[in-house]
């Protein structure tokens, strides 16, 4: 009789970060009473007396508030920290594992070069996977002809590529990261001549592959087209003698854009693709990577394998997460490329079995999608078509005994074609549950823990949601408490005052556990600085406008938009990223502000400090708080005053920010009026 077959999945708790984590909780919890204890009574003294304005104090407490609801939310992330650990090793046979389809977005080759996208689609095409169960889908927003190119051309490459990373086995799927990289092959390989004839071959393929790419890519930004038919490629070998079942499927999408047609941006993109893919492949999981997001690991979609095959796991969920991991990371990672803030929370949503979708690296179920369980048998075909549209083939294709159409030698039939323009039309939606209600994806996207609900999940959630309100607070205390200093308006408790001990134990806990999770995790102290700073980026800034853009869209005022983040490389950007020199070169409105907040905390902390000798310790908390601020924003000084080199904050923005200050501190005797 057979024993108990080893696991496939293990979830560790981190028992030291759980108890770190609870005590800090606990101990600072109390701090903050004691805190608000102070405001609450001070705050009564004022409303009785008018010994002081009562708007700056206002603002003050309204900050505070939600800066500490934002701190409890937040502190569902660590209240059960746990480490996943899989063991594909352990997994059945390849004849026993299920499909997967991979999906990749792109759209414009201007924006997004064509070899950092078909890098991307050679690495899923490389996936230490069975090639007759994988299929790459390229979805094309721009519909053009540059990217079609490329596709064909990325095809004729994975011929060669896909059976060399197998042979060596590499560990890198992704020919970039390989050719760039130290030699990642078997070590068994290494030092062997037909290894070593092989890959000089493959690197000359290589360039042959990027001179091609680059030669299809003049007037890229011509190609791109906003009103265009639906066009669907499968890659195959015309002359049709070739072994297709060792090649993984293809596949080149382009959904028809209409001006005036709603297209939802990427949810939409991945809905057509959902549609596409169920008639050709129809694989019962499906992966989803941007497409400068290759695959750093040929095991990836072997290690969901290992949730979805655990019969006691599976059911209980709808996706597995990969974090984003960026290549060449300079030692001074000033923007926080690495993630790790994200990857210490991903800890926490693990323990809560309920990690969010980051937008790209999951693989999901396709039931998840669609909602199959809930289906009847015995449903009616028109009740059907008003969630998955008028297509028959395509309701079909959403039940297990389903046979996809594509026919071995991957060329589809007229009447498939037919087919895939319908599932690819911009009116396809129209008229149905999935068409009127949202994109499916994007439903998705915004609520994460469909099937698994506690408080700590929702209280997860809610942070991801309301996490741009830190420009509240980060804004009400880098504007009062400066003018208050200035202007002679006392906002904490003197250092002689017990209830100080509250505010600085406070801000100094606070620090101190950021020190912790920064040191427990591995990384330098540096890293500290650095995520502080875009902390602060993004709250005076990406919060804010986030914010304005939500209002204004809530009262009809601004159209949701989608800009496309532009992927080409700079060379004197890179440079000074590795210098650990900050780049200015971003629109004036996310400067200004920061800018002007700089420049408003430096002037009050000089003009300030005569007060602060005169009155002794009654306005040192207000001093800190510029104090701190300017130390730790110091690279926005060199940006507007010290640097002279083309990433230096332009004149313009200085001027605009100085002048910015200087009328919030003349407007600053306003407060003295409330």
């Amino acid at each position: 009789m057979d024993g108990p077959s080893l696991p496939l999945n293990v979830r560790r708790l981190l028992t030291t970060s759980l108890v770190v984590n609870r005590l800090h909780m606990f101990v600072n919890g109390i701090a903050i009473l004691a805190l608000f204890h102070y405001r609450v009574t001070t705050l009564v003294r004022v409303f009785k007396t008018r010994e002081t304005p009562l708007l700056p104090y206002l603002i003050v407490i309204v900050s505070e508030i939600v800066l500490t609801f934002l701190w409890v939310l937040h502190q569902a992330y660590k209240w059960r920290p746990v480490k996943l650990e899989v063991y594909p090793e352990r997994l059945p046979g390849d004849e026993k594992l299920p499909p997967v389809d991979v999906f990749v977005c792109t759209a414009d080759p201007s924006k997004e070069p064509s070899l950092g996208v078909m890098n991307t689609v050679l690495s899923a095409m490389a996936l230490d996977y069975p090639p007759d169960k994988l299929a790459v889908y390229l979805q094309d927003d721009g519909g053009s002809y540059v990217t079609l190119n490329a596709v064909r051309e990325a095809w004729k490459f994975a011929r060669f590529w896909v059976p060399f990373r197998r042979k060596y086995e590499l560990k890198f799927p992704c020919p970039e990261a390989y050719f760039s990289a130290e030699e990642s092959a078997h070590e068994r390989f290494i030092g062997s001549s037909e290894f070593a004839a092989e890959k000089k071959i493959i690197e000359k393929r290589y360039a042959e592959f990027q001179e091609a790419l680059g030669k299809n890519s003049v007037n890229a930004s011509d190609s791109v087209s906003r009103d265009h038919p639906p066009v669907i490629e499968v890659m195959t070998d015309e002359n049709g003698d070739s072994n297709l079942t060792e090649m993984p499927l293809l596949v080149y999408v382009a959904r028809e854009k209409r001006p005036g047609h709603p297209h939802h941006f990427k949810g939409g993109a991945l809905n057509v693709l959902l549609r596409v893919s169920a008639v050709i492949s129809n694989a019962p999981y499906f992966m989803v990577l941007d497409c400068d997001m290759y695959c750093n690991d040929p095991s990836s979609v072997r290690q969901t394998m290992c949730f979805y095959l655990d019969p006691k796991v599976s059911p209980q969920i709808a996706w597995v997460q990969f974090p984003q991991k960026f290549r060449n990371l300079s030692k001074h990672d000033i923007y926080g490329g690495s993630l790790h803030h994200l990857y210490r929370i991903r800890q926490g949503l693990d323990g809560l079995r309920g990690p969010q979708i980051y937008g790209c690296n999951f693989v999901m179920k396709r039931e998840a999608i669609y909602g199959t369980e809930k289906i009847q048998k015995e449903i009616d075909l028109n009740q059907l078509k008003k969630s998955f549209g008028s297509s028959n083939e395509f309701i079909k294709s959403i039940f297990k005994s389903y046979k996809p159409l594509l026919p071995e030698d991957r060329k589809p039939s007229a009447a498939l074609q037919k087919e895939l323009q319908l599932l690819a039309s911009c009116t396809y939606d129209n008229g149905t549950q999935w068409g009127e209600e949202a994109s499916g994806l994007q439903i998705l996207f915004c609520c994460g823990g469909l099937y698994y609900k506690s408080y700590f999940t929702l209280m997860c959630y809610a942070y991801i949601i309301l996490e741009s309100l830190y420009t509240v607070p980060f804004y009400g205390l880098a504007i009062i408490p400066p003018i208050c200093l200035l202007y002679g308006i006392p906002l904490y408790p003197k250092v002689s005052d017990p209830y100080f001990i509250a505010f600085a134990f406070v801000f100094l806990s606070t620090r101190l556990k950021h020190v912790q999770e920064v040191v427990s995790f591995g990384d330098s102290l540096w890293t500290l600085l650095y995520e502080l700073r875009v902390w602060m980026m993004k709250s005076g800034a990406s919060y804010f406008f986030a914010l304005m853009n939500a209002f204004l869209h809530k009262l009809g005022l601004h159209e949701a938009n989608f800009s496309l983040t532009s992927k080409v490389v700079d060379d004197e950007q890179t440079r000074r990223y590795e210098q650990g020199i900050y780049d200015f070169q971003v629109s004036p409105l996310l400067l200004t502000p920061l800018c002007s907040l700089y420049i408003l905390n430096l002037a009050t902390l000089i003009l300030g400090i005569p007060r602060i000798f005169h009155t002794g310790d009654q306005f040192f908390a207000q001093a800190f708080l510029s104090f701190f601020g300017v130390i730790v924003n110091y690279h926005l000084l060199e940006g507007m005053f010290l640097r002279k080199d083309n990433g230096r904050i332009a004149p313009s923005v200085t001027l605009l920010s100085v002048a910015i200050s200087a009328i919030i501190l003349c407007c600053g005797s306003l407060l003295l009026i409330y």
